[in-house]
């Protein structure tokens, strides 16, 4: 088995000629991009291989994918399917088309991720801080899916509210193989890093223990900041520089309409909450939405 990452690396004519299996990750929208632009290529230089896209954004973009050349769709905890896959194409010697996207909620014996045959990590993100040095930034997954059922979130057509506890140990032992390589700073993916508090917390403890030194940050919703705002000073002490929260809008209305469980004066108490601790609040916005108006747009501004 070979890895590529494609937004890092070319396509190899070398490893692609033999293959039986060609499978690509779409965890987000720019990998489903760069997917959609290689596919066509890849049935180039691997016309005997069946070809398989999995992750969070496969199921949804199923029609465009199996117009692509795709025999098989995957989301959700995909690991068994994907393994099953394997199997049978080594079983058959023949692709196996299905015939519709797989969406499994199951539960998987989690294991930590094998990044040996990724590009070294110093060639992925770096945390600039702000006296101008840098950090080279790891990647853990505490937990998949989200409690939450936000209108405009990619997780939630696939998870529909659901979400997987990835054992403290498993990720404990990811982030020791990426410090091994040079990270410093530890990017959490989860959908959000406090639909589970305990766990959550565990993780940032045991990474402060295990690496003093290392700096984190996390997803978390402006609800949970207001909610759990007790755990923030300890986040900070554990290391944690700065959250991503999808604040979306600061119109109460769309808010609404988005279901985002907060208000526009939630967002300032979230702000409030986090500079009292010391951490910093990186909010996102979807800018245009189909109710936005030239005074909320203002607003926003």
């Amino acid at each position: 088995m070979r890895c590529l990452d494609l937004s890092l690396q070319k396509l190899d004519p070398g490893i692609l000629e033999d293959a039986d299996l060609v499978a690509l990750y779409v965890g987000m929208h720019t990998a489903t991009r760069i997917a959609i632009q290689a596919l066509p290529r890849v049935k180039q230089l691997a016309p005997k291989a069946h070809l398989c896209v999995y992750g969070l954004y496969a199921p949804m973009n199923e029609a465009l994918l199996r117009g692509l050349g795709v025999g098989t769709v995957l989301g959700g905890e995909v690991e068994p399917a994907l393994l099953s896959l394997c199997q049978t194409l080594r079983i058959n010697g023949k692709p196996v088309t299905r015939s519709g996207p797989v969406i499994s909620l199951g539960r998987v014996a989690f294991e930590v991720p094998d990044r040996s045959g990724l590009p070294s990590l110093s060639r992925y993100a770096h945390l600039v801080l702000p006296d101008g040095s840098s950090r080279v930034a790891g990647f853990a997954e505490g937990s998949r899916g989200c409690k939450h059922l936000c209108r405009h979130c990619p997780v939630v057509p696939v998870y529909q509210g659901k979400f997987r506890i990835v054992p403290a140990d498993v990720v404990m032992e990811d982030i020791r193989q990426q410090v091994r390589q040079g990270a410093s700073h530890i990017s959490f993916g989860d959908p959000d890093f406090l639909n589970g508090p305990t766990h959550g917390l565990r993780l940032a403890r045991g990474l402060h223990e295990a690496f003093p030194e290392a700096t984190f940050d996390a997803t978390i919703k402006i609800q949970h900041l207001i909610d759990h705002a007790g755990l923030l000073p300890e986040l900070r002490r554990c290391g944690c520089l700065f959250i991503t929260s999808a604040v979306e809008a600061v119109d109460d209305n769309i808010l609404r309409l988005l279901d985002k469980n907060h208000t526009s004066r939630d967002f300032d108490r979230a702000v409030a909450l986090t500079r009292e601790a010391g951490i910093a609040l990186a909010p996102t916005f979807v800018a245009f939405t189909p109710w936005i108006t030239l005074e909320g747009y203002i607003a926003l501004l």
